[in-house]
Parts: C-alpha cells; sequence; structure tokens
C-alpha cells in the first residue's frame, strides 16, 4: 500500500502537490482563493485545473453552492415612498374615496405609475377598484386603513438594502418581502455567485503529509526532445492509465434549437404555413382586437411591460379603430352586447412588448380574411412574471389558427392531440378554461414530475374577435410554451435550466 501511495505521488503534476501542500497547512473548507494566496499561485486557473485532477482521484472534496446577492438599482428607493404607498395616503385624504381622475391630477403619482398603483392597491388589499358612471373609482379598504400605520414588508426590506451595498439572499428573512421586491425588477437587481469549498479527503491527507517534492516533469515527449536526444535529459512524468481522461463530445444544436425544429417540421407537414411579428405592439393590436377590455387584469403592469420609446405607435387604420371601439362599447354587429365602456385612444396606442404571439396570428388573419387559412408562429413574449421553476418573464410560445368552413371544437382537440402525438406524447388531458378572446376555451396539460403541467390554451376566436375584419368562418386558434414543452419532452425539472449556459449539461443532452 505504502509503495501504491508512493506511485501516486510521482504521478501528480508539480501543479497537484502544490495544492496539496498549500491545504495542508490551511484548515478544511477553505475556497480555491485561499489556495491561491497560500500556494503563491499566478492565477485562480492553475489552482482551478489541480482541483479537477485531484477531484478525480479522490484526494480532495469541492463543494459547490450558488448564492444570490440583492441590491438595490437606485440607492433613492430606500427612501422613497412607493407608488401604491403614495395612493394610499391620497385616498385618506380623500376620505377614503377618490376617482382615477382625481389621482392623476393631485401631482402625487406619475402618468406612468398609474397601472402600477392599480396593480399593486389590488394585489395588497390596499384598495377596491370599480367603474361607476363611466368613472374609475378608488376605494380604500380595512387593509389600506391598516397600512396606514404601519410599512409593509417589502418595505422594509428596501430600507434593509438601503443601509447595504448588497445582501445575501440568506441574510434576508423575509422571502413574502423578496418575492415582491424581485416582481418589481425596477427596484432591485440580482447578482449570482458560486462559492467553493474545499476540502481533503482522508486519502488526500495521507498523500499531502508525504514528502511531495516538486520538480520540473515533462508528461508529453514532443519530436524535437527525440531528435535531440533531450529526451534522455529530463524527468519523464509516469503515465497512469487510470488517471481521469475528459470525454470528448461532438458539436450538437441546443435542446431549445432542436424542439423548435421539431414543432416547424410537424406543422409544416400538418399544411400550416410559418408566419412572425415584431416583439414591440401596441396595445391596441395585442389587446383591444382581441376584445381584452382595457381595465383586465393582464393590463397591469405586473403583467404587461409597457416601453418608454416609442412614446406611442400611432394606429394607421383609424376605420377599424372605431369598429373594435364600437364592438368594446356595445358588440357593434358581432350580436354581442359588448363591455359596455368607451375605449381610450390614447391607451390603444401605448407600445408594449407583445404578451402573447397571438398578435401575429390576428394581424395574419386581418390580411387573410377568406379560408382556408392554416398558420402558426414560434416567438418570445414577455410578461412581468416573477421567476421559478415553472414561469419566466421572457419565454418563447407557439401560436397557431385554423379558418375553415365547419371548423368546431372537437377538431381543434383533434389537431392538439395529433400535434402532441407527433412530439411522442401518448396521453394528454384537456380541460374546460376561460380566455377573453375564445369562447369556448381549453387548456392541454401533460402529466409531468409526478403532477399535471399546464401546456397551453386554446379555443374559437370570439365573433367579437373576427367581425371588424368581416370573418365568418369559425377560427381555432392556440398558445402553448415552448420551455414547457421542453421540460416535458427532456426530462428538465427547472425551466429556468433551459437559459443557463452549462456547457456539461448541452454536451451530455441526449439528441433523439
Amino acid at each position: 500500500m505504502s509503495q501504491d501511495k508512493e506511485d501516486l505521488v510521482e504521478q501528480l503534476s508539480p501543479q497537484e502537490k502544490r495544492v496539496l501542500a498549500a491545504l495542508r497547512d490551511l484548515p478544511n473548507g477553505v475556497g480555491p482563493e485561499d489556495i491561491v494566496k497560500a500556494g503563491k499561485f499566478g492565477s485562480m486557473v492553475e489552482v482551478m485545473n489541480a482541483l479537477s485532477w485531484l477531484s478525480s482521484k479522490n484526494l480532495v472534496k469541492v463543494k459547490e453552492r450558488n448564492i444570490t446577492y440583492y441590491s438595490l438599482k437606485k440607492r433613492q428607493y430606500a427612501t422613497k415612498s412607493l407608488p401604491e404607498r403614495r395612493a394610499l395616503k391620497f385616498l385618506w385624504k380623500k376620505r377614503g374615496t377618490a376617482t382615477l381622475e382625481e389621482l392623476k391630477k393631485s401631482g402625487k403619482v406619475k402618468e406612468r405609475e398609474v397601472p402600477i398603483i392599480l396593480g399593486w392597491l389590488k394585489r395588497k388589499g390596499w384598495a377596491n377598484i370599480s367603474k361607476e358612471g363611466g368613472k374609475t373609482v378608488l376605494n380604500m379598504t380595512t387593509s389600506g386603513r391598516d397600512a396606514l400605520d404601519e410599512k409593509g414588508g417589502d418595505e422594509r426590506l428596501l430600507e434593509l438594502l438601503g443601509a447595504a451595498d448588497e445582501l445575501p439572499e440568506d441574510a434576508i428573512t423575509d422571502k413574502k418581502a423578496l418575492k415582491l421586491l424581485r416582481s418589481r425588477q425596477e427596484y432591485i437587481k440580482e447578482r449570482q455567485e458560486v462559492s467553493r469549498e474545499v476540502t481533503l479527503t482522508e486519502f488526500g491527507r495521507e498523500i499531502a503529509s508525504m514528502d511531495l517534492r516538486i520538480k520540473e516533469e515533462v508528461a508529453q515527449l514532443t519530436p524535437e526532445l527525440i531528435q535531440t536526444g533531450k529526451w534522455r535529459e529530463v524527468s519523464l512524468r509516469r503515465y497512469d492509465v487510470t488517471a481521469f481522461a475528459p470525454e470528448i463530445y461532438g458539436g450538437k444544436k441546443h435542446l431549445r434549437s432542436r424542439v423548435i425544429e421539431d414543432v416547424k417540421r410537424i406543422f409544416l407537414e400538418m399544411g400550416f404555413t410559418e408566419i412572425d411579428g415584431e416583439y414591440v405592439q401596441s396595445m391596441f393590436w395585442d389587446m383591444d382586437v382581441l376584445f381584452i377590455p382595457q381595465d383586465h387584469p393582464a393590463r397591469e403592469m405586473q403583467d404587461t411591460l409597457f416601453l418608454s420609446r416609442p412614446e406611442r405607435i400611432e394606429i394607421a387604420d383609424e376605420e377599424l379603430y372605431e369598429k373594435v371601439k364600437e364592438i368594446h362599447l356595445n358588440g357593434g354587429d358581432s350580436g354581442s352586447a359588448g363591455w359596455g365602456y368607451n375605449m381610450d385612444h390614447e391607451t390603444a396606442e401605448n407600445p408594449i412588448l407583445r404578451t402573447h404571439t397571438t398578435v401575429n396570428t390576428i394581424k395574419y388573419l386581418s390580411k387573410h380574411t377568406e379560408p382556408p387559412v392554416r398558420a402558426f408562429a414560434i416567438g418570445k413574449v414577455f410578461r412581468k412574471e416573477s421567476m421559478d421553476s415553472t414561469h419566466l418573464p421572457e419565454f418563447t410560445q407557439i401560436e397557431g389558427i385554423i379558418m375553415e368552413k365547419g371548423a368546431s371544437l372537437s377538431m381543434l382537440i383533434g389537431v392538439i392531440k395529433d400535434f402532441y402525438a407527433r412530439m411522442g406524447f401518448e396521453k394528454i388531458r384537456i380541460r374546460p378554461a376561460y380566455f377573453p378572446y375564445t369562447e369556448p376555451s381549453i387548456e392541454a396539460d401533460v402529466f409531468f414530475n409526478g403532477q399535471w403541467m399546464e401546456l397551453g390554451g386554446a379555443g374559437m376566436f370570439r365573433p367579437e374577435v373576427l367581425a371588424p375584419f368581416g370573418i365568418e368562418e369559425p377560427v381555432l386558434a392556440w398558445g402553448f410554451g415552448l420551455e414547457r414543452l421542453m421540460m416535458v419532452v427532456h426530462g428538465i425539472k427547472d425551466i429556468r435550466d433551459i437559459y443557463i449556459s452549462d456547457i456539461d449539461w448541452l454536451r451530455k443532452s441526449r439528441i433523439l
């Protein structure tokens, strides 16, 4: 056994010996930077390479931990009141009730903050928002009155972050407050750092206690050494056939690219035409045309990303605008009662990052009003979402439409099942759902990771959506999440892993 240890020492590179020598005099759990300093290395790369080899030989253990640090994007956020706090104080001065117009004219809030305020007053339960006589009215709740005398957890966390340059996640005890602030990405920023702790194994400590004479060695014979005869003068490192050797991986496309190619191939084989559109859209095309009322929760800052530039996107077709406005008011000639309100032209021209790729398909339909039409789009959409294992603020949607005579819900279900069957799924669940612009509406689920996972929604466009374009034939529509589809197909348990640049994960991902 002693001879085996001596042989192992002989096989160690000079860098490995230097790392072992440094660890011998350091306590367990030190970081690579401590080894760099103790061993007087020239760079961190030398230490990390040596640790990789030592770990493969069971001489050291390297424990890695991801640490998230949080800090304020602007120092002033620590002392400046949140928009909904300023609105709450205004409501108190107005004896608990005020119109949205009064709030705007008060000078307490900025125009661009109004959607934020409405969303957070609802979310925190500080006020009820209703329509009275064509005006939006805010009524303070009991929770709102209680909040006047006590700051919320998110406000206290802002003050805490203001007192420090940054804080690790472990130092923040109020996780609910952290989640709230993370959903308001304009306030805090995140920084990821990998912490590594290096420990000598019991066997490694034995090897480190031996005579680690460091001498220059040649690990590979070169033509020059052989031709000049200098190989007789150098010390050749002993070759270990059992030592770890890196695997060689061939080049391959990213998983996301491969799944997109599969989806495109399937829809093209099914007779669909691929379409595309711009990320930046007006509220008119993204929501108004789809019969989503202008006071719908989906328009609040919690779901929609508004843009300051351009300031507005002009509606080129005023005749179309008037038709859509009429439908929102009283249903127009669609046979509907509408939503019973007057659409605001300025709101309709607000620029946003598209919240769905349905905006692509409705624009395509506006120019292709006669059946048959079969089109699909694959593109990124953007929503004000907090990241977790199944949600991203920026994700990819698979959108499709079919317009033809006799199209029905059973046909839509058949298309969905056919698509997922071609993707390799034998069993999916279809259940009723609600969307403002389809009726009837359904959602498709698959069983994944011990539970049913929603892959997307579908339905038949309501008459209110089709009437402005004079479309009389039924239109089937669907929108599925590409990343969630990837999770099921490739067994990914955390959606965030798809966009982490982990070269090892990419190399080992299966092609078929």
